[in-house]
Formats: structure tokens, sequence, C-alpha cells
């Protein structure tokens, strides 16, 4: 006995047009279980259409690519890209998607892994995606007001679960250059964030999952000064900043803004730097 085809689609009670989507918008989601030899297409859409396989085989066209797809697969179509898709014969697939546009939606697919020159990803046997999808369908069927902003937060998530899903499958090792160079953008971005915060050396290491004494001698060493360094000039930096913008905040509001305690370490941290104090410094910068 055959499947029984279905097919329900709901969209985004908030906003559904895809020319005015801001920075990205959930636009509608739905699910298939497809006929034998249902096709779709060739054709364009405005917007970005994402397929999740649940179940069932087919076939997925984009350009010169063509793929056999099966439950665990997401395949991607972009905007305004000639496309065609179509179930199996005997065993037709069934389908969750979800569409999205907005001025974020390239980078963030291009960060999930997908883009024109890889549009498919497999997510293996995880149930995140396939989870994900129905969130936003379930959200949209619930008509809430906070129904579009609960889309996008789950689009998020579904996006980090394919980029994960991409990860696991193995990459390619990273060479012992390119790896010390992503541990260094690693700390870097972590200091250039969490500055304000009561950072630790320990607490940066276990956050990003390196041993510390070797997360201290490969930064040095790819970088010229030590984390705690960088650490200090980024707060001594983003000090300065402040007391060019903020005439209104006083040296120990400012000190304690960019993660220093003390604000007479502040001080001599900022002389060290820039050979003059907080209060000369502001003081030459209105004149």
């Amino acid at each position: 006995m055959g499947k029984t085809p279905t097919y329900r689609v709901v969209s985004n009670p908030v906003s559904t047009d895809p020319e005015d989507t801001g920075e990205l918008t959930v636009l509608f989601a739905g699910e298939s279980q497809t006929k034998p030899d249902h096709r779709v297409g060739p054709k364009i859409v405005d917007y970005y259409l994402l397929h999740h396989v649940l179940s069932g085989r087919g076939t997925f066209k984009i350009g010169d690519l063509k793929k056999e797809l099966r439950a665990g697969h997401t395949f991607l179509i972009p905007p305004r890209q000639l496309v065609g898709y179509e179930s199996d014969s005997e065993d037709p697939w069934r389908y969750r998607w979800v569409a999205f546009a907005g001025r974020q939606a390239s980078a963030l697919a291009e960060a999930a892994g997908l883009g024109p020159a890889h549009p498919v990803a497999d997510t293996g046997e995880r149930r995140e995606p396939a989870d994900y999808c129905r969130s936003i369908f379930e959200a949209f069927k619930a008509r809430k007001s906070s129904a579009s902003l609960e889309a996008t937060g789950h689009l998020h998530l579904l996006l980090a679960a394919l980029r994960d899903a991409a990860t696991e499958a193995g990459p390619a090792s990273l060479r012992p250059d390119s790896h010390a160079e992503e541990l260094v953008r690693q700390v870097i971005g972590y200091l250039s964030t969490q500055y304000a915060e009561p950072v630790t050396i320990e607490t940066m290491a276990e956050a990003l999952g390196y041993n510390r004494a070797y997360l201290s001698r490969v930064f040095k060493r790819h970088a010229g000064m030590t984390p705690i360094a960088f650490l200090t000039q980024a707060r001594v930096d983003h000090g300065r900043r402040l007391l060019r913008e903020r005439p209104e905040l006083t040296v120990e509001q400012i000190a304690s803004s960019v993660g220093f305690r003390d604000a007479l370490y502040f001080s001599k941290q900022f002389r060290r730097r820039y050979g003059e104090s907080p209060t000369e410094y502001r003081q030459s910068s209105r004149s």
C-alpha cells in the first residue's frame, strides 16, 4: 500500500512580503508526503526555500548539479535560480520546508554551510533540523503575536544545527598554521566581546575548549603578546574611546565600564600606553 499524499503549509501571520523582510523573516513553513514522481519546476522563487527530507528519496537539480537525496538530507533553493526537484517513483520523499528572506539571509545560509556552490547538507540521523522546521510550523499555526520572532529564533537554531552536522561530517584537518590562526581568531573574538567582564584565562580556555597553557603559548607565539596583555590593551583602548565620547562619565565609571575594578590601575595602564593620564587625555581631546 502506498503512502497517502499530504500537503500542509502555514504563513507568517505578521509579515509575508519578500520585498519587506528587514534583516531576516521567515515567510512560511510546511510539510508534505509527496506522490510518486511528484515534480516541482524547473522554476525560480524570490526567497530562500529550505527543504529537509524526513523519509523516502528524490532528485534535486540546480544549475549543472543533480543530486539523489534521501532522509537526513537538506537542500536549499536560493532566490532567482532555476531549480527542479522530483520524488522517487517507488519511495517518494516526505519533507518539511521553510521559506525565509532578508538582508541577513545569504550570509546566514553561507554560515550554515549552504550556498550556491554547496546547496545540500547531510545531517544523518540528527533530529534537530526536522524538529526546528516543525517548531516554525507550529509557531505560525498558533498565530500568536510573537510568532514571527519565535520563528526567526528557530530558524537560527536550524541553521546552527546544519552547521554542526557539516562539522561533524569530518572536515579536512587544519594545517598547523591554520589551526593556530583559528585559535588566535577565537581568542581575539572572545576577548574583544568580553573585555568588560571579569575574564580569566582559565574561564576563556574552558569556554573555547583548549588547555590554558597551550592556548597562552600559541596565542603569544602568533600574536606577539599574551592573552592578558591583549585584554588589557583592549580595555584601555575602549576606555580611551569612552573618555572622548562620554564626557559625563567619571574616570572611575569608565574604568568600571571597560573591566577595570581599580581606577588607579586603569590610569596606570592608560599612561603606559598613551603617555598621559586619562584626565590629561580627556582635556587635550576637547581642545
